[in-house]
C-alpha cells in the first residue's frame, strides 16, 4: 500500500520482453540499500515487485494484465516514472490511501496555469464517474490530489509548484495517458451497497453498527 507522495523520479534504462510480460530495469535515484527482493514500489502509480538490485537501480516486471490496464504497456526507455516505495507501519500518511492497482488509463485534456498553481483536466471512462466527488482524492500516475471539479467523462485537479516539479506531471501535455486510480474507500462502500441493494441505507447502517 502507498500514499501517493511521489519520492522520486526515475528513468527507465531499458525494457525487454518477460515471459507475457515485460522487465523495466529503473535508475531510481534513491538509495536502495534497505530495500530487498520482493519488496513493493510503485512505478507511476503501479505497484510491482522488486525483483534485481544493483545499487540505485532495480529491476521490476509487470505481468501482461498489468500492461493491458496501465500506460506501462507502451512505456519505452528513457521515460520519466514516478516511484514510491510501500507504506510501512510507522509511515505518515501524507496523501490518501493507494494500493497501486489502476482502474483505467485516461487522456491528459488540458493543462493550464492559474495563478501559481496547475489546473489539469483528465478524460477517462464515463463508467468510473461514480467514485469521483469535489475535494475527494484521486492517484494520477500514483501522486495522491485532490478533485476540485467532475464533469460526466472528466474531472480537474489543481497542482501545486512542489508536487508538480518533484514528479513526472511536469512534462505530460494534453494528449498524454495517464494511470488513474479512484479512492479504495468508495469501491468498499459502493460493493457494500451493492451487496445489500435489497435494503435501504439506515437499515444498512445500523445492521453495521453506524446508527
Amino acid at each position: 500500500m502507498f500514499t501517493g507522495i511521489v519520492e522520486a523520479i526515475g528513468t527507465l534504462r531499458s525494457v525487454r520482453p518477460y515471459l507475457k510480460g515485460i522487465a523495466l530495469d529503473i535508475e531510481s535515484g534513491l538509495d536502495l540499500s534497505d530495500d530487498r527482493v520482493g519488496d513493493s514500489i510503485a512505478v507511476d502509480g503501479v505497484c510491482l515487485s522488486i525483483t534485481g538490485l544493483a545499487g540505485s537501480v532495480f529491476t521490476a516486471t509487470a505481468s501482461a494484465e498489468t500492461l493491458s490496464r496501465s500506460t506501462l504497456g507502451k512505456i519505452k526507455s528513457g521515460a520519466r516514472l514516478n516511484l514510491e516505495r510501500a507504506l510501512t507501519l510507522s509511515s505518515r500518511i501524507g496523501g490518501h490511501l493507494v494500493m497501486g492497482h489502476v482502474d483505467c488509463v485516461g487522456t491528459l485534456q488540458e493543462k493550464i496555469l492559474v495563478g501559481e498553481s496547475t489546473k489539469l483536466r483528465v478524460g477517462f471512462d464515463r463508467a468510473y464517474t461514480h467514485y469521483l466527488i469535489e475535494k475527494g482524492s484521486v492517484a494520477i500516475d500514483g501522486v495522491s490530489l485532490t478533485i476540485n471539479e467532475v464533469g460526466t467523462d472528466s474531472f480537474c485537479v489543481n497542482i501545486i509548484p512542489i508536487t508538480m516539479t518533484s514528479t513526472s506531471l511536469t512534462l505530460k501535455g494534453p494528449g498524454d495517458r495517464v494511470n488513474l486510480e479512484f479512492d479504495l474507500i468508495g469501491k468498499y462502500i459502493e460493493r457494500l451497497l451493492h451487496r445489500d441493494k435489497d435494503r435501504n441505507l439506515e437499515d444498512l447502517l445500523k445492521n453495521k453498527g453506524y446508527l
